[in-house]
């Protein structure tokens, strides 16, 4: 009984239609995923369906971007898909995530790499653009290597290529989640790059505005990290989610549920999400 709560498909900047990324994880023995495509809920109904269809148990989700001093995402879970506040939110977070796409090309270009948001979109077939896709359109015109290569150089937080722009603050985000009855959870701690009392101001600040968790478990995670994530969460009664941040072909080293190849999150770890779900 094994879990991954947190797979992207073509809705935003993984290679799946969601119906593949839920037969992956089938076939994969998951018992349950969460797809939580970037700023996007366009394809968490279809998921849902085929996962009643052949057994998988699919958690609506999103992962929100966020504006911060280092790179900060909210993963909600439970989210209501029909909420109207929450999906004219959407929108507004999709017309800056196109103004940070024209920002991205820009300061590519800079850089002297000949990278256009033309050439993002063409690989991005459902029109949602992300850094994904300049790195795939950066391997394609032989700039890097790989996806990651193009990530670890020039588009992570804090690289030449990397855009500020976002219209979420991290307790906008939380909160945004929270208006629509889900729950949030921080993601992958370590790409905050903060440590030790400085992570927990940080983390305690996002608990008084709502959020519900951290990600406890992560592909890019050391045990290390992972028991001080998991540790910090039992310290602030916070709950833990986990997942492997599944973008199948775009990012081809990590598999769903295994991420590199070695993690196994328990299904308790769902069970606890929602037992605090019911609680609220």
């Amino acid at each position: 009984m094994l879990i991954d709560l947190h797979t992207h498909s073509v809705k935003s900047d993984g290679a799946m239609l969601p119906t593949e990324v839920v037969d992956t994880a089938k076939a994969a023995g998951l018992a349950a995923i969460s797809l939580t495509d970037h700023d996007v809920i366009d394809g968490v109904e279809e998921a849902m369906q085929r996962g009643s269809e052949i057994g998988v148990e699919v958690v609506p989700g999103i992962e929100l971007s966020a504006k911060f001093k280092t790179e900060t995402h909210v993963l909600g879970y439970y989210v209501d898909l029909k909420n109207p506040q929450f999906l004219k939110k959407l929108e507004e977070i999709r017309r800056v995530r196109a103004q940070r796409n024209e920002e991205t090309a820009a300061n590519l270009q800079k850089i002297g790499f000949a990278v256009t948001v033309e050439d993002a979109a063409r690989l991005a077939p459902c029109g949602l653009i992300g850094r994904a896709h300049f790195a795939r359109a950066m391997v394609e015109k032989g700039y890097v290597g790989s996806v990651k290569e193009a990530f670890d150089l020039y588009l992570a937080n804090g690289k030449p290529g990397y855009s500020t722009l976002q219209l979420l603050t991290p307790r906008d985000a939380v909160e945004l989640i929270k208006s629509a009855g889900g729950l949030a959870f921080l993601a992958h701690l370590h790409l905050t790059r903060l440590e030790g009392q400085e992570l927990r101001d940080f983390v305690v600040d996002l608990k008084d505005a709502g959020m519900d968790g951290i990600e406890g478990y992560y592909t890019e995670y050391t045990p290390q990290m992972q028991k001080e994530y998991q540790d910090l969460a039992a310290s602030l009664d916070l709950a833990i989610s986990g997942g492997t941040d599944f973008h199948a072909a775009m990012k081809p080293h990590i598999s769903i549920g295994k991420g590199l190849g070695n993690m196994a999150i328990p299904y308790s770890v769902l069970e606890n999400i929602k037992k605090l779900r019911g609680s609220l």
